[in-house]
């Protein structure tokens, strides 16, 4: 296909409204994908003008989205609910994860369910998951047809690439990225309990965590609100990236580490086996003892810690960004020949 606009397919990208803080992953994702298929697709990226809070400004935004709507519209995640007047026939729904749904429940897990999973499935041609274990929880949560959900793995990022350095056993320093409720920071803090390290987080504040910090003796550092050249340096300056998280759609930290060349200590639920394969130690997230006994492994054990960081530079290969945005390309044309 040649570069002439004329022979592209067009494509509507509609993207969440950025919040102040925690994007990491879902604008970076698609961008790159646009980037990877500009001589395929003519992409046009349509930005919720309203941040996603509330009835009416959610109303807006679909309001918004039917308007801005082309021959292929994809949905990129975490709005999935502006479908609602969308075509379902050239409308593709890309689901990241369902924590909020797993952590919810009564009404409030009724107005996720209908607007995050219900609404998304009846006005797409295709949904995408990031992960075996997001489309499990989607058919868990919904009764659709499992072929009408295609599962497309998130790339690592070309940004991140190895970054050498010399692992500080007398003092390691430990990347946590993201600080909602799933990541599980009160039990990897009491497991760090006494260890001389230093524990950098990165995420929106909360006066719980550092509280429990101070009480149990572990020095750290947070922040927030960082570039994505500031994170790529957070995982530069780490020794060891820990996600002992109690759930992940997917669980990009772990890639992210790998690209860089760090050991990855991660849980053995959902998604991440899957993501991280055999390059990544697993642990039990609801075992403190089993969180501990990990990061003393790898700070202690350089043969073990060694293995795990070539592994995962293998590992990371499987997540390879051509390929995953020609897996889009794939979607983008069949529903373009589909309506023709």
């Amino acid at each position: 296909m040649t570069g002439d606009s004329k022979n592209k397919i067009p494509v509507v990208f509609f993207q969440r409204k950025p919040r102040n803080v925690g994007n990491y992953s879902v604008e970076y994702i698609f961008e790159d994908v646009r980037r990877r298929l500009a001589d395929k697709i003519d992409a046009h990226t349509v930005i919720s003008s309203r941040e996603s809070r509330g009835f009416f400004p959610r109303l807006a935004n679909c309001i918004e989205a039917f308007r801005e709507k082309g021959e292929v519209n994809h949905i990129t995640g975490d709005v999935n609910y502006l479908g609602l007047f969308l075509s379902r026939r050239n409308t593709i729904n890309t689901i990241l994860d369902y924590v909020q749904l797993e952590n919810s429940t009564g009404l409030k897990h009724l107005i996720l369910k209908y607007f995050w999973l219900v609404i998304p499935e009846k006005r797409s041609r295709y949904l995408t998951a990031i992960s075996d274990s997001t489309k499990k929880q989607i058919l868990k949560h919904h009764r659709c047809d499992p072929h009408k959900i295609v599962v497309i793995p998130v790339a690592i990022s070309p940004d991140f690439s190895f970054r050498p350095r010399e692992f500080n056993k007398v003092k390691p320093r430990i990347l946590q990225v993201g600080t909602a409720p799933n990541k599980n920071i009160p039990r990897l803090i009491e497991a760090l309990q006494g260890l001389p390290c230093v524990l950098n987080i990165i995420g929106k504040a909360n006066i719980e965590y550092e509280t429990m910090c101070r009480e149990y003796g572990v020095e750290y550092i947070y922040e927030s609100g960082l570039t994505n050249e500031e994170m790529i340096k957070r995982y530069e300056l780490a020794d060891i990236v820990s996600l002992v998280s109690t759930y992940e759609g997917f669980g990009m930290p772990i890639l992210e580490a790998q690209a860089i060349g760090r050991a990855v200590i991660t849980s053995n639920v959902y998604s991440m086996p899957e993501v991280a394969g055999d390059s990544g130690i697993m642990v039990d997230p609801l075992d403190v003892a089993a969180i501990r006994a990990a990061f003393l492994k790898v700070i202690h054990d350089d043969e073990h810690r060694s293995d795990r960081i070539s592994k995962g530079f293998e590992n990371i290969k499987r997540f390879d960004p051509d390929q995953i945005a020609d897996q889009y390309y794939r979607l983008y044309e069949s529903i373009y020949k589909e309506s023709k």
